[in-house]
This record gives C-alpha cells, sequence and structure tokens, in this order.
C-alpha cells in the first residue's frame, strides 16, 4: 500500500472560514425556548462567531408601526423584539449578520409575499420613509451595544432579490436603487459599518459584475461581495416533502469561486466574499439534510471552502425553520444541524468534528483534511460520500503518513456512518414517529452521538495510519504524543487486577 506523505508545516490560510457565519430560521423564532437550547448546543460543541436570517424587518418583529393621529401619517419605531433576539444571541457568544428585510407591510409598495409566514418582498411605497428607518435602527443599535460592536455586524441588503419569488419582478434597477438608499443610509449613521450584497441565488453571475459597476459608477461603498449556493436539481415534490438529486460537490466550490471572481474584477481587488447560504439542497422539506451521506458530500466544502470564500454560511443550524409551514414530523428534511428537541444530524458532527481541529492545515484532498494541533498532535478527517449505499465497493481506504515525534500515540477516532450517529436510521427503525415520545427522543439523542474508540500506537519519528471509510462515512482521527507517568505510581501491576492477570 502507498502511503500519502503528510509534510511537517503547513498553512492557516482559510482554515476557519466555515465558522464564520450560520443561518438561522426567520428572526422571531430566536424567541421561543426550543430555538435558544439549540443554539446553545451548536455554540457549545460548534462555536460559530456570526448568525444570519430572514425577517429583521418583518412585521412579527414590530419595528415600524404607521398610525394616523390629529389627521397626520405618523410612525412609531419599535426595537424590543430586535433587542430581545439580538441580546439573546449575543449572550450565547454569537453576533448578528444582518440581513436587511423584508418590507415592513406598513411601508410595503405591494402586497406580494414569500413563505408560510408572509415575508412581503416588494420595494418601499416610500424611499424616505424606509432610509428612515435604516436610520433609526442603526443608531438604536450603536446606542444599545456600542459603536465598535456594530462595526462587526456585516449588514446585507435585502435576500436573492435575482429571484422574483423574494424581490418583485427580480427587478435590478429597483434592487439597485434600494441599495443605494440602504448603504447611504447606514453610513450616515456610522460610515465603518460593513455594508454589501447583492446575495443573489441560482446562477446569476451577471448580477455580481453589474452590482459592483453600479457602485463603482455611483460612487457607493460595496464592502463586500455576497451570494447563496446550493447544488440540488429541480424538486420533484410529494405532500410534505421534495426528492432532488446532487450535482457533484465541485459545483458549490465553483460558485464560492465565481464570486471571489467577481469580486477581484477591477477596482476591489480585495473585496471580501461571503457565501451567506449554502448546503446540498435549497428546500427544507428534503431528507437528504437529515442523512449521513448529506455530511460525507459536504465534507469537500468544508475542506477546501475557505480558499474561495472568506466565509461560507451553512443554511441553517436547526430545524426551527418554517417558511413552509410548521413542520409535521420531527425528522421532515429540514435544513438544521439539529432536529426539534437537539437531535444531532450527521452534518453537525462534520462541523463538531471540524471545530476541533487545530489551527495548522498539513494536508487536503478530496477525501481528507490533515491539521496540526498547538500541543504538536495531529488530526485526520475524513469522509466517503456514496449516492448508492449498498453499491460493491463502496467502502473506501485511505493511507497517511503523519509527521509525528517518536514514541508512543493516544489514539481516538470518532465515526459517523449508517450504522452509527445516524439518528434519521434510527428512526426509520423505530417507525418514524411524527412526534416520539420523551422516551424515544432520549434514545435517538442518544444514538446520534459517533462511534467512538481509542487505542495507542508507536510513533518511529513518524506514523502509519490506515483508515477505512464505510459509505456516507465521516471519521475523525485524532492523534496526541503520550507523556507516560506509569513509572510514577509504584507497586503498579495490572496483571494483578481481576480479569486482567495471566
Amino acid at each position: 500500500m502507498s502511503y500519502i506523505e503528510v509534510p511537517p508545516r503547513g498553512s492557516t490560510s482559510g482554515a476557519d472560514a466555515w465558522r464564520y457565519c450560520v443561518g438561522t430560521g426567520r428572526l422571531s423564532l430566536a424567541l421561543r425556548s426550543d430555538y435558544l437550547r439549540s443554539l446553545e448546543l451548536v455554540q457549545r460543541e460548534i462555536g460559530f462567531r456570526h448568525i444570519r436570517g430572514h425577517g429583521l424587518l418583518h412585521d412579527d418583529m414590530g419595528a415600524y408601526r404607521p398610525y394616523e393621529w390629529d389627521g397626520e401619517s405618523r410612525v412609531a419605531y419599535g426595537f424590543a423584539y430586535v433587542d430581545a433576539v439580538f441580546d439573546a444571541w449575543l449572550s450565547l457568544g454569537i453576533r448578528p449578520f444582518v440581513e436587511l428585510g423584508f418590507m415592513p407591510s406598513g411601508l410595503a409598495s405591494g402586497d406580494q409575499t414569500v413563505f408560510w409566514w408572509q415575508g412581503n418582498v416588494t420595494p418601499p411605497a416610500s424611499y424616505d420613509q424606509w432610509a428612515e428607518l435604516i436610520r433609526r435602527l442603526f443608531t438604536h443599535l450603536i446606542d444599545r451595544y456600542g459603536r465598535e460592536e456594530v462595526r462587526s455586524w456585516p449588514v446585507e441588503v435585502w435576500n436573492e432579490p435575482n429571484l422574483e419569488g423574494f424581490w418583485e419582478g427580480a427587478r435590478q434597477d429597483e434592487y439597485f436603487r434600494l441599495y443605494e438608499v440602504t448603504v447611504n443610509a447606514v453610513k450616515q449613521v456610522d460610515e465603518h459599518i460593513q455594508v454589501g450584497g447583492p446575495a443573489i441565488c441560482g446562477g446569476g453571475e451577471s448580477w455580481m459584475g453589474a452590482f459592483l459597476g453600479f457602485c463603482r459608477d455611483k460612487g457607493l461603498p460595496a464592502d463586500f461581495l455576497s451570494r447563496h449556493a446550493y447544488s440540488s436539481s429541480p424538486a420533484e415534490a410529494v405532500p410534505f416533502g421534495t426528492y432532488q438529486s446532487l450535482a457533484p460537490v465541485q459545483s458549490l466550490l465553483d460558485d464560492f469561486a465565481a464570486a471571489r471572481a467577481a469580486a477581484t474584477d477591477g477596482a476591489s481587488p480585495t473585496l471580501p466574499v461571503h457565501i451567506t447560504e449554502f448546503n446540498t439542497s435549497y428546500r427544507p422539506d428534503n431528507p437528504v439534510h437529515d442523512t449521513c451521506h448529506n455530511a460525507a458530500y459536504l465534507g469537500r466544502v468544508l475542506s477546501e471552502g475557505g480558499e474561495s470564500a472568506d466565509s461560507f454560511s451553512y443554511w441553517t443550524f436547526s430545524d426551527m425553520f418554517e417558511e413552509d409551514g410548521v413542520p409535521l414530523s420531527i425528522f421532515h428534511g429540514g435544513f438544521g444541524l439539529l432536529t426539534h428537541q437537539q437531535i444531532k444530524k450527521p452534518t453537525f458532527h462534520l462541523y463538531a468534528f471540524f471545530a476541533r481541529l487545530g489551527p495548522e492545515i498539513l494536508y487536503r484532498d478530496e477525501h481528507c483534511h490533515v491539521r496540526r494541533t498547538p500541543s504538536g498532535g495531529v488530526q485526520v478527517v475524513a469522509w466517503n460520500p456514496v449516492a448508492d449505499a449498498g453499491e460493491p465497493g463502496a467502502t473506501t481506504r485511505i493511507a497517511l503518513s503523519l509527521p509525528l515525534p517518536s514514541g508512543p500515540v493516544f489514539v481516538v477516532r470518532s465515526r459517523v456512518h449508517e450504522r452509527a450517529g445516524n439518528p434519521w436510521g434510527a428512526w426509520q427503525a423505530m417507525g418514524r414517529p411524527r412526534q416520539p415520545s420523551p422516551h424515544q427522543v432520549e434514545t435517538l439523542r442518544r444514538l446520534a452521538e459517533p462511534h467512538r474508540t481509542s487505542w495507542q500506537l508507536t510513533s518511529d519519528n513518524g506514523l502509519h495510519l490506515d483508515l477505512e471509510l464505510e459509505p456516507n462515512e465521516v471519521t475523525l482521527v485524532e492523534l496526541s504524543p503520550v507523556r507516560d507517568e506509569t513509572d510514577s505510581y509504584p507497586g503498579l501491576d495490572d496483571r494483578r487486577v481481576p480479569g486482567y492477570g495471566g
């Protein structure tokens, strides 16, 4: 067997671009206890830096309240729910990535909406009143959270305006007008707040170039470029579900690279690129999100995505998400890393594995990713996506020669595959209960944990590691030099322990 020689030194470039942001369901969901329990778990075991979602200015947040008094039209501005959401996020160590949308119904020019919760996607009836809303919002945020804190929150103008469902008529000129008014209003409050767009999805590369050209021609700031990326085919709908095939994973990386190419064109060679949504399917009811295949398929994206993007935000951290209505089952193909009631999906563990890695990337390819820890250990994450888990030869082997100092090495392997860390499979075997009992939920939580083993190997100025990966497996192997203190225990003799003699 030939071994891949892993070099002893590497780079930290793009190592944790995946950690910069994660997606969420609409912001008012953060007022619910199950949502906060889920986010607390995600932050404890993964730890994202920012969080982005729709609906900051939707009616259920109560920011814009028009009324009549003394024959005059007036507006009351209320940010109590915005404060409650942002306070909760910040208390859990995660900052807003502010998406400005959707349109308050009292300010909207039309009645077109999107999603079950009816986010209005029409331009403002008055751009002056829209600008005043934005100025009041950011003035309030700075008063409450401090200027330096708010400057650390990226601000994205709208969501997917190149799609008719998210911006009335998908009118580019109207979006550019919205961006111009919005960025000017934000910068009037504080010129150092970072504002960008256009948050396109589903192709639309021409939008990115046109957006940057518009900003240059108008002398407008564009502090970052954003877009979304999904790799699924058109949807085949069934009652309460969707099926789609997936393009090769390279398609996601190509979308990241297309945004980088647009951002480096012309006068903005250092413009940051934020992929503010990505996943396999763009549907919140596709069972692939619940599977081991989803995790294994995305392993390469977490490994390589930072080469093109400054951030790429998984959509979303939790199945607390209602764009297509209230889910009817605990497993329903939701976007989340977690189901309702905090059952960890396999993709959660992909992220948790990467969260354990040291800062120095030693090696990566389409199957594995190797890091060094500050203490001199080596960590390997590997994955084996298989479209048909039952096909012959679906297992794969990876052989690595790892740079470790001579001596004993402690090895821990954590594995997620079809037979371990797969709560969706366990739920199927359980009879697919729509609303599991508390006992069933606890059983699924236990079965959602990875299978872990440990042992000791010996390094001779390096160590050979052979890994066999099952279909749709994601595995983490952590190797740490041992400081053996056995001799410090006088009289120690494990052979005298009952069951270990001879």
